[in-house]
């Protein structure tokens, strides 16, 4: 693997501070544990550039500030409905050229179908915006629920704070989960979400009772994944039937529990992987896999590759 050190964000006129903030946030400094990535906002020119809040941004680099991105994110602007300058899908397009891996943010991927770089590929933006995107550019594909969308070296993101979601996937990505999960618990969030998720819960959980059960629940659950956790017993410490538990679980998490508790296992199976020289067996009882088998087949299936690969890769990254 090589991990990307270099990230430059495209910040085009109208840009969302919401979305400046999150990838400043992700990539800039952390502390001595985690990498000092060399990261710039780049503009179509040098200056000012409006944005959405009404404040200007002072932008320190023009679009040569792309050329030397091993990531480049596009973000969204307000004027997204109107293709980018010529000069900003050359740059766009050089840049997936020379091998950079390329993302965006909600609307951000306008830029991205603009340039051709979605042509045959997945992708997906704000569920606002997912219909317009298909409209304009039918030969992309566009999942409207998706958090976000891995295409190897093409990510696209949804709208507001699934920004951090697609960061902490390229951080996971490229240099695991022990990286992301450090950088996620500096910044209070959920360590991982699956890119499948839901972008938004039509049926909000009320706010009852049952809310506080199902969240002791799910710290429960975390501290127990050694154990095999079948949604019955899930349910009855929640004081829920069965079929009440999976339809709140769903509306609290925009998942089922048998997803959830997949990530889950094998997020802490990438970690343990990391950061351990234990056996894969053992890992797998510790996750709660009957054996190193099973957890090799859900972890191709999630990776790639099978856990013994992944461990090598990560202890000869630098």
């Amino acid at each position: 693997m090589s991990p990307f050190t270099t990230v430059a964000a495209y910040v085009p006129p109208g840009v969302g501070m919401l979305a400046v903030g999150i990838v400043t946030e992700v990539f800039g400094p952390h502390g001595a544990a985690l990498p000092g990535f060399d990261f710039t906002l780049c503009a179509d020119r040098p200056g000012p550039v409006p944005t959405d809040s009404g404040v200007p941004l002072s932008v320190a680099h023009g679009l040569d500030g792309l050329a030397r991105a091993d990531l480049l994110i596009a973000l969204p602007g307000a004027g997204f409905r109107t293709p980018p300058a010529p000069a900003v899908l050359d740059a766009l397009r050089t840049a997936h050229r020379r091998g950079s891996v390329v993302a965006s943010h909600c609307v951000g991927t306008f830029a991205l179908a603009a340039a051709g770089l979605l042509d045959g590929l997945r992708a997906t933006t704000h569920w606002r915006f997912a219909e317009l995107l298909a409209d304009r550019h039918p030969e992309v594909t566009v999942e409207p629920d998706a958090l976000y969308v891995d295409e190897g070296s093409i990510v696209t993101g949804a709208g507001a704070a699934a920004g951090f979601d697609l960061c902490l996937h390229l951080l996971r990505r490229e240099y695991g989960a022990a990286m992301a999960n450090a950088v996620a618990r500096d910044m209070v969030l959920p360590s991982h979400r699956e890119g499948g998720q839901a972008q938004y819960l039509a049926a909000p959980v009320p706010q009852d009772g049952d809310d506080e059960r199902l969240a002791e629940v799910l710290g429960w659950a975390r501290e127990h994944l050694h154990e095999p956790l079948p949604v019955t017993e899930l349910a009855r410490r929640a004081m829920m039937s069965k079929r009440s538990f999976a339809r709140r679980f769903t509306a609290a998490t925009g998942t089922t529990p048998h997803a959830w508790l997949r990530s889950l296992r094998l997020s802490r199976a990438e970690e343990l992987l990391e950061t351990t020289d234990l056996p894969v067996e053992e890992i797998a009882h510790r996750v709660g896999y009957a054996s190193a088998a099973v957890l090799r087949e859900q972890f191709v299936r999630r990776r790639g590759v099978p856990p013994r690969s992944y461990r090598r890769a990560f202890i000869s990254t630098p």
